[in-house]
């Protein structure tokens, strides 16, 4: 089946992921078999669409996706008939039928790991998303994670500084960009080597709360394992972590402090027994290494494929002395360091986190300060 046929089949009414990939493993012919197998409702929409698709709306969805992928470059449509769809997937009860990508498809390549959090990550939880995401990046993994604020974010834009992979799984429109403040993380997934942006939702969808917990089976699904950075006890994390044993994957979490409200989450899983206790991104791929063999370069291919991003200078190097000066131990607002130092939002923002990866800096409430240096 070609991307137009999977596009009408997940668009059938009274469908869903389920429904539809319990018929695929009864695989059925194309479209013959599909029509005696639907319900009514569906087997007469589809057969309406192939006897005369300018009749039918679900040649709408085609004729969007189409225009949607003409008006951009690095717009692709995977589905299951795609040599770059990912095979793990499959072995979900209910993978999605399509998936609208922005971005490089290599970053589908080789292993992958989940990274999820809290959106509110304390000063070590977000010291640790971005050591665990860069080191993994290093390593040749891929990074997998939804693009929200707090560890999700952290750990994203950590693998891309790292001159990694990584990939966010959106719960809208791969052209909508939430959270609103992400806007230059979404710019950067889009366009940098190794970014890649995936929905099951077609371009345009809106975000909706509906739509995130049905987004994480997909971040979990991609990956051979989930790592847990911070989460509290309610956290929309604990519903990644139980996607990933459900899907009989292998789950991880950082320890925390007894007195950190963000990391109680993470206590409980390992009281539980269902998580592995991960110190060190050694500690992973111990774990994980057998199942990822297939998929890792050897260390010396990595370094030669890595951008030369990777290889970033010293940070004192990549910007102005005027920036760290007017860092000091109390938060300074972004616009007032670009005021002080006369360089655009964009550059503060990218040299700031190269800062923060190098530990000369941190973002606290109100603002950026300067770390003290041993």
């Amino acid at each position: 089946m070609d991307a137009q046929a999977w596009l009408v089949v997940n668009a059938l009414p009274g469908m869903g992921a389920l429904r539809i990939a319990q018929l695929i493993a009864r695989q059925p012919q194309w479209p013959e078999g599909w029509l005696a197998a639907l319900p009514s409702r569906a087997a007469s929409e589809l057969r309406l669409w192939l006897e005369h698709p300018t009749r039918s709306p679900l040649q709408k969805v085609i004729d969007e996706t189409e225009a949607w992928q003409q008006s951009g470059p690095s717009r692709h449509v995977l589905h299951r008939d795609h040599p770059a769809w990912p095979a793990l997937l499959n072995e979900l009860p209910d993978p999605p039928v399509v998936l609208w990508a922005q971005g490089d498809l290599s970053a589908l390549e080789g292993p992958k790991l989940a990274m999820v959090g809290t959106r509110r990550p304390t000063g070590e939880g977000t010291h640790n998303a971005q050591t665990f995401a860069r080191d993994l990046a290093r390593r040749g993994w891929c990074v997998v994670s939804g693009m929200a604020l707090g560890v999700d974010g952290v750990a994203q834009r950590a693998a891309l500084n790292a001159g990694g992979r990584t990939i966010a799984v959106l719960g809208c429109g791969v052209d909508v960009i939430y959270p609103a403040s992400h806007r230059d993380l979404h710019e950067q997934l889009s366009r940098l080597p190794g970014g890649l942006l995936l929905s099951e939702h077609p371009p345009s969808t809106l975000a909706r709360p509906a739509f995130f917990p049905r987004r994480n089976r997909i971040v979990t699904g991609l990956s051979l394992g989930t790592l847990v950075v911070e989460a509290t006890e309610k956290s929309g994390s604990l519903v990644s972590a139980r996607l990933t044993l459900e899907q009989n994957r292998e789950l991880f979490v950082l320890p925390g402090s007894l007195h950190n409200v963000q990391a109680r989450g993470c206590l409980a899983l390992l009281r539980q027994g269902s998580a592995h206790l991960a110190l060190s991104v050694d500690d992973i791929i111990a774990d994980l290494g057998h199942w990822a063999e297939a998929f890792i370069p050897s260390e010396d291919t990595v370094q030669q494929t890595l951008p030369a991003t990777a290889e970033k200078p010293p940070a004192q190097e990549l910007l102005p002395d005027s920036l760290l000066a007017s860092l000091s131990a109390t938060p300074t607002p972004i616009d007032l360091l670009v005021h002080a130092t006369g360089v655009t939002v964009s550059d503060c923002q990218q040299r700031l986190l190269m800062l923060e990866l190098e530990g000369w800096v941190a973002q606290q409430a109100g603002g950026w300060v300067r770390l003290p240096r041993p």
